[in-house]
């Protein structure tokens, strides 16, 4: 197995960046559906007022100026970064982590090209500090003894029904014990996008756990996978040119299931990348998403098992009506509601046939 060093934490001190916005044309997601994507993203204080200069910053704090675009009816990951007003200059604050600094500055100029409203050089990022970033996720604070911790996506749909969570700062959390195995539900008010994941599976490392499974959504980059309607789960990312695999807690139990694709996943630091070339470039790879790359690095750093199994909510590599703008639709919840039992039953299943 190979390991890739965290980014991270071998950094300097924070660096301010120009923002620059995405050439539109030539977008997987095609223009439509991008501005949709963007305009449920973006703090409603930049849509709807103009600034000198808008930052984007490292900083988890609840008490500025929340987003009215935050997501309703969920439990977790429904938090989106805040605002705070200094002057003429808007401060947007992300949970710290370099890859959702970058991702956010990336959301903004491109909104504000694509809308013509605002001069899109107005916003910069700064490349949050690595004592930052670390601290940030310090806070996730459980007692564990080789717990299989299950974070992620969907999870009031898996943990037991009329379970109690327990809240922290920014997380919460159940336990249970399926098949003899104890078992720890874990998630997250706010994003743990990309090097956060990679972060956060780190610390539960530290705290005792001994295994980590990733729930989420990956997108395809085969064209023959529809969205919401197969599984997704391998035990190896391609992060930027090194391929990291690790120990993976589902073997090869999973992707024998029906309706469960595998392959080589990709990890991609922002949506807004994933152009026409750089789909290209990865054509032979069979999925993408911000966080499977350094979540199964960090496990393999700190020798504990890894697993993902996702929900295939995009296709990359041709247009179908659901895509990553339109989540909410009903027929979209309804199909992923379907699969999120699937994870549900499989992860099950696994530790009935082998509990440790």
């Amino acid at each position: 197995m190979s390991v890739l060093p965290d980014p991270v934490m071998t950094g300097g001190a924070p660096t301010t960046l120009l923002a620059s916005p995405i050439a539109v044309v030539g977008h997987t997601m095609g223009p439509k559906s991008l501005l949709r994507y963007l305009q449920i993203k973006v703090h409603h204080l930049i849509q709807e007022q103009p600034w000198d200069t808008i930052r984007v910053v490292g900083g988890y704090d609840r008490t500025c100026t929340i987003s009215r675009h935050e997501k309703t009816g969920k439990l977790f990951n429904r938090e989106r970064p805040t605002a705070e007003t200094r002057g003429r200059e808007l401060l947007i604050k992300c949970f710290p982590g370099v890859d959702y600094v970058h991702h956010y500055g990336l959301i903004l100029a491109t909104y504000l090209a694509m809308t013509g409203k605002r001069d899109d050089s107005i916003v910069a990022y700064e490349v949050p500090d690595p004592a930052v970033c670390h601290a940030a996720v310090q806070q996730l604070d459980l007692e564990l003894d080789g717990d299989l911790v299950i974070v992620g996506w969907g999870l009031q749909h898996l943990a037991p029904a009329g379970g109690v969570w327990t809240r922290g700062p920014g997380y919460a959390w159940q336990r249970t014990t399926l098949h003899g195995r104890r078992v720890v539900y874990l998630g997250f008010l706010h994003s743990i996008w990309g090097d956060v994941a990679g972060r956060v599976v780190g610390r539960l490392a530290e705290l005792g756990a001994r295994d980590v499974v990733y729930v989420g959504k990956v997108g395809a980059l085969t064209p023959e996978i529809g969205p919401n309607t197969l599984l997704a789960t391998g035990n190896a990312s391609l992060v930027g040119d090194v391929l990291i695999t690790w120990d993976d807690f589902f073997g090869t139990f999973a992707a024998a299931q029906p309706g469960v694709h595998t392959g080589v996943h990709v990890t991609s630091p922002s949506i807004l990348l994933e152009d026409r070339d750089w789909l290209a470039k990865h054509a032979e790879h069979a999925f993408v998403d911000p966080e499977i790359g350094p979540m199964g690095a960090a496990a393999c750093h700190a020798g504990i098992g890894f697993g993902y199994l996702h929900v295939i909510s995009n296709n990359l590599a041709r247009h179908y009506p659901a895509d990553l703008s339109n989540e909410r639709h009903r027929e979209v919840v309804r199909r992923r509601a379907v699969l999120v039992g699937r994870i549900r039953d499989i992860i099950a299943d696994r530790l009935a046939a082998h509990p440790n």
